[in-house]
């Protein structure tokens, strides 16, 4: 077996936006303008958050009209939720889709993020996971051409993630000439 498919896993263990841009990690091409514009940005997680990023989740997929209240009340079924946060726009101040819960302690974040793989909010389907920028060496955010999301539709398709896996590449077998 290749060495490389030894360590081969579905979820990155580390971001490389190019690997993230390919369906099964191989890729040595940036394909799209995003993946070259996250290869040449730099980003710094923010220090100043008062989260353990361990404990917390990121949420997305969220309706226009959900609020940290609502975040609240749906994670606090699992365990204490010690913060919630939903991202607006800072002109707008639209809802960006997006948040983050923190939860008391490690297992009660593992507890939920379990407990809502299928979970509905205001009448949309969410998506959970463990926070990446602080927690995944080399984290690009989408904004930056990086991250684990997008669709075909955007030209931004991202693989590595909870809800995109990597596909196992396809490895030609290698036929022993016979003596």
């Amino acid at each position: 077996m290749d060495d490389n498919l030894q360590n081969w896993s579905p979820y990155a263990k580390e971001y490389d936006p190019l690997k993230a841009g390919s369906i099964d990690g191989t890729d040595t091409q940036p394909h799209d303008k995003a993946i070259s514009r996250a290869l040449l940005m730099h980003y710094e997680p923010p220090h100043n958050l008062e989260s353990k990023p361990e404990r917390t989740l990121f949420v997305a997929r969220l309706g226009p009209k959900v609020t940290k209240y609502d975040l609240k009340e749906l994670f606090s079924k699992y365990g204490e939720v010690i913060s919630a946060k939903v991202i607006v726009d800072v002109v707008t101040g639209l809802s960006q889709g997006y948040g983050f819960v923190e939860m008391k302690s490690e297992d009660e974040a593992r507890r939920a993020l379990r407990r809502t793989i299928d979970a509905t909010l205001k009448g949309y389907k969410i998506f959970v996971d463990y926070e990446c920028g602080r927690t995944l060496k080399g984290w690009k955010p989408r904004r930056l051409g990086g991250g684990f999301g997008g669709k075909k539709e955007s030209g931004q398709l991202r693989f590595g993630g909870k809800d995109r896996p990597f596909k196992r590449p396809i490895v030609p077998k290698i036929l022993k000439p016979k003596r």
